[in-house]
């Protein structure tokens, strides 16, 4: 099984331009087609917690949203949110809480294709870094304590410069860190922030940031691909 994993910090659907324009997030999803999405700043940051890509928009994409959210008009959880290809079979979604000083949380998902189970999980870490290990401690922990041996994919905005400095050296062996480019800010972009990270039983293909003239004023962040065999 081959899939195309992203991640993808939309900001809200707010572009470099400070115009909100889910319209061109929605152009921007359609120019990576990947198979699995896991998006963050996707809900409004008060009141309700609302979508920022309307439904409407949604439901006339080749994906569909994992429901995983604990509100009616959000799509996600603290702005996490995972599109997957309406062919894929949603086992489970979950909402996952994470220790932090602001707001922070992941949205995680079981998923099966082509015979096979594997999950994903989408997450925004801690700006500040002061709890930025703690927070991936709590993943690693939520994953290990999962039932049965899954494949997983941890996909987000981790707010770690480093390649494998600082939160990254808590991901120890059994987990291939991917960092497929600089992604931040999208117009020149210099910061390696939106990465991946696979357990051993997948197979990296190909990575790449997705640099275009629209993903270059959609948002303040460039959408990240990764290329995964499960044999």
């Amino acid at each position: 099984m081959k899939l195309t994993f992203a991640s993808y910090n939309i900001h809200k659907a707010v572009g470099v331009d400070r115009r909100r324009d889910p319209d061109r997030i929605i152009s921007v999803l359609r120019e990576i087609d990947a198979d699995v999405i896991a998006l963050q700043e996707a809900d409004l940051r008060l009141g309700e917690r609302a979508s920022v890509l309307p439904k409407a928009l949604l439901d006339d994409t080749p994906w569909r949203v994992v429901p995983l959210a604990k509100r009616p008009r959000s799509i996600g959880w603290h702005g996490n949110a995972i599109l997957v290809r309406r062919d894929m079979d949603i086992e489970s979604g979950e909402a996952l809480d994470l220790p932090t000083i602001e707001p922070r949380g992941a949205a995680s998902a079981v998923l099966r294709h082509d015979g096979a189970i594997f999950r994903i999980i989408g997450t925004h870490l801690d700006l500040s870094g002061l709890r930025r290990r703690a927070q991936v401690r709590a993943l690693l922990k939520f994953v290990s304590e999962c039932e049965g041996d899954c494949p997983t994919v941890i996909a987000g905005d981790f707010n770690q410069w480093g390649r494998s400095t600082g939160a990254m050296r808590e991901f120890g062996d059994g987990w291939t860190l991917v960092t497929p480019g600089a992604s931040f800010p999208s117009r020149k972009p210099i910061a390696r922030l939106d990465r991946l990270v696979a357990s051993a039983h997948f197979r990296v293909i190909a990575s790449g940031a997705h640099h275009t003239a629209l993903s270059a004023i959609a948002s303040d962040h460039l959408p990240v691909t990764v290329a995964l065999e499960l044999p």
